[in-house]
């Protein structure tokens, strides 16, 4: 029965794979073509010359610039923050630490739309709209990032961590030397899907930015798609550059992705 599950996966992989595959074969086709049936889709002539058109004559390639260096590092201290919490709330006991608990997991109950407009004024009363600081700091409060990585910590055995206060470990040794290398898994995983949620944020971005020199994706994407509303190739030149870096992330860490899904579904 293996066969028939790979012929099946297969089938599906491809399925899902034809829009990609006719994104990139349209974004290669030739401006202003004529396209009276599905076969002129693919067939030549072919040209980048809209490839060049579109990075020398827009500002993709700095909204793509800035949609990296805000993810990258809204992930990088989201999960630093997550994992110390988590760490801190698994296996440092001190008073309240279940109203804490229960605190961070409230916060999964509130819609982030909710918060909104008493967010952006205090972004305004900070003075942070309008710049890189303004779109990374709001985003690296993440409940579920928190609860999460706790639920790891939780899985390593406290007399582990007792050894290594016996030999003369401290707080910050067992952190760095023993929580952090067993739960890499989790910690990749929180890290990508972070990455991807904040290269997709819209929402955030759209009201805090209106220089257009600091648009990320999201939002410099659709300026630029009203410009280009009677031909294709444009818009699927713009939507394959915009494409290629959350790709080319989500091939390289795949696999961690995938361990660190399954290791938390087996934990108990």
């Amino acid at each position: 029965m293996k066969w028939l599950y790979r012929i099946i996966s297969l089938a599906f992989a491809a399925f899902f794979l034809i829009p990609l595959v006719w994104m990139l074969v349209v974004s290669i086709k030739k401006e202003g073509m004529k396209i009276t049936s599905v076969v002129d889709w693919f067939t030549p002539p072919y040209s980048f010359a809209v490839y060049n058109e579109v990075i020398t004559e827009t500002k993709l390639l700095l909204w793509s610039w800035n949609s990296l260096f805000v993810a990258a590092l809204v992930t990088l201290f989201t999960v630093i923050i997550a994992a110390m919490a988590g760490f801190v709330l698994s296996k440092i006991p001190f008073r309240y630490k279940t109203f804490i608990f229960l605190f961070v997991l409230s916060g999964l109950l509130i819609p982030g739309e909710a918060i909104l407009i008493p967010l952006y004024q205090l972004a305004k009363e900070m003075g942070i709209l309008n710049s890189y600081f303004g779109l990374i700091l709001p985003a690296l409060a993440s409940p579920i990032a928190i609860i999460v990585l706790k639920s790891f910590f939780d899985g390593v055995p406290n007399d582990l961590l007792e050894s290594v206060q016996m030999d003369g470990g401290g707080t910050l040794t067992i952190f760095r030397r023993i929580m952090l290398p067993l739960t890499r898994p989790a910690l990749a995983s929180m890290a990508i899907l972070t990455f991807i949620g904040s290269w997709n944020n819209f929402l955030w971005p759209f009201l805090s930015v209106t220089d257009d020199s600091l648009f990320t994706l999201p939002m410099g994407i659709p300026t630029l798609m009203d410009q280009f509303t009677e031909d294709y190739v444009k818009p699927m030149v713009i939507n394959t550059v915009a494409s290629l870096p959350i790709v080319v992330v989500f091939l390289i860490f795949e696999r961690q992705i995938i361990k660190g899904i399954s290791l938390s579904g087996i934990k108990g």
